[in-house]
């Protein structure tokens, strides 16, 4: 506790920390408040349409993100986002109080809350570098993971919690006194965070720009840790959004079985980002590739049907070994990618990860009808598996610098 205490203390980064986590707090209390509103109006298959305006505009919102984070301080573009998020959420309580929420709002909201998603999804992560020393990466790394998961599991069971004690539209009234929490808070870090070496006036087609696009797209590590984690993600997109629900429902239970898989899976999310961030500087390309093969074996827990201990094991054992992964790799990342880059290349790998999930629940719904639940089981642990097996092959090579990086002797030189 002492690295994550003495991190927390440190000022800049321990304030940016408690903004985003009390605004990512309200996101996981917004979808289940919309989600409610849309189903006393419109039911079932008004709650699919809204499912895609939260996701659909994320890929879109995400080309965007990454050249404002590169060319603006990120103070400003946190801030601007959040109140823009905090008007646009705080419509619907306004409505309810003048007399009735139009049909079209809570869609407009959730369009919006899905064009600014990757704001803070990018730009808080691309921030970490300019606020914490280098052996501190993972431990940060590990608190932004912890957020994460945290609120992904208390947000939603408190929002259940607060629509039947107080209305969905005074939920959402919370939500947007989240945003702007964190925009105060945000507000208060004193550290510039304009991109390391770039001038105020440098632009996306400045020179140079392109030579650093290049070097991320020739960094090996980047490239296989990035490929061997969307094929994960594709795994837990079967499993959280499929498998899942349909063993919840036909084997053990109903919603109140799913909720605690999920608890599970959090739970080991939890234990396995604060092991990952205790000590600094223990990731590698090694490391990783063998938790995502441990994580993988996590999948086969969905075999045993009749045993819903076994499965919440598996899915505890998942949560524990994939959360160490994305920590490490996201620390090899920041060291790697060039800082005038961090905006962009977080905002592209983050969409990535969001748009390789639903792909998982295409593959899994046919595997289920045609193959059960074994071939279903196969194919994850194959997907989640075999590229971290794969990432053994390019063990050590995070010593090596990055393609284009010029040698130490070339920059003693140039010094």
């Amino acid at each position: 506790m002492r690295a994550y205490l003495r991190l927390l203390g440190s000022g800049d980064f321990g304030r940016l920390w408690f903004g985003a986590s009390v605004s990512l707090l309200g996101d996981g209390m917004t979808l289940l408040a919309l989600s409610w509103l849309v189903l006393n109006d419109g039911g079932t298959a008004q709650l699919g349409l809204l499912g895609v305006c939260f996701t659909a505009p994320v890929v879109l919102g995400g080309l965007a993100v990454g050249p404002l984070l590169d060319r603006f301080d990120k103070r400003t573009v946190l801030i601007a986002d959040s109140v823009i998020r905090a008007l646009c959420v705080a419509s619907v309580p306004l409505a309810a109080a003048l007399g009735d929420v139009p049909t079209a709002l809570p869609f407009v909201v959730a369009a919006v809350y899905g064009l600014l998603k990757m704001v803070p999804l990018a730009g808080f992560p691309a921030a970490i570098p300019q606020l914490v020393d280098g052996p501190d990466l993972d431990t940060a790394n590990a608190l932004e993971s912890l957020s994460f998961s945290v609120a992904t599991v208390v947000g939603p069971a408190l929002a259940g919690v607060l629509v039947d004690a107080m209305g969905a539209p005074n939920v959402l009234l919370i939500d947007a006194a989240s945003y702007l929490v964190f925009a105060a808070v945000v507000a208060t870090v004193r550290r510039p965070l304009v991109p390391p070496g770039k001038r105020a006036a440098d632009g996306p087609g400045e020179p140079g720009t392109k030579t650093s696009v290049r070097v991320v797209g020739r960094d090996k590590v980047i490239v296989v840790t990035t490929a061997a984690f969307m094929a994960f993600n594709i795994a837990d997109g079967m499993l959280l959004l499929v498998v899942g629900p349909w063993l919840a429902k036909n084997e053990l239970g109903g919603a109140s079985a799913l909720g605690a898989l999920m608890a599970s899976l959090a739970a080991g999310e939890f234990v396995g980002a604060s092991l990952a961030g205790a000590r600094a500087g223990r990731g590698s390309v090694r490391r990783i590739g063998w938790c995502q093969a441990g994580a993988a074996l996590g999948f086969l827990a969905v075999l045993a049907v009749s045993q819903p201990v076994v499965v919440g094991i598996g899915y505890f054992c998942v949560g524990l070994l994939s959360a160490p992964m994305t920590v490490w790799a996201q620390s090899l990342r920041m060291r790697r990618i060039p800082p005038e880059m961090h905006g962009r290349a977080f905002a592209a790998l983050r969409t990535l990860m969001q748009g390789t999930s639903p792909v998982g629940s295409a593959i899994a719904a046919p595997l289920l009808l045609h193959g059960g639940i074994g071939w279903s089981a196969a194919v994850m642990v194959a997907l989640a598996g075999l590229p971290g097996l794969w990432l053994l092959r390019y063990s050590g090579q995070e010593e090596t610098p990055p393609a284009g990086t010029p040698a130490p002797a070339e920059r003693t030189e140039v010094g």
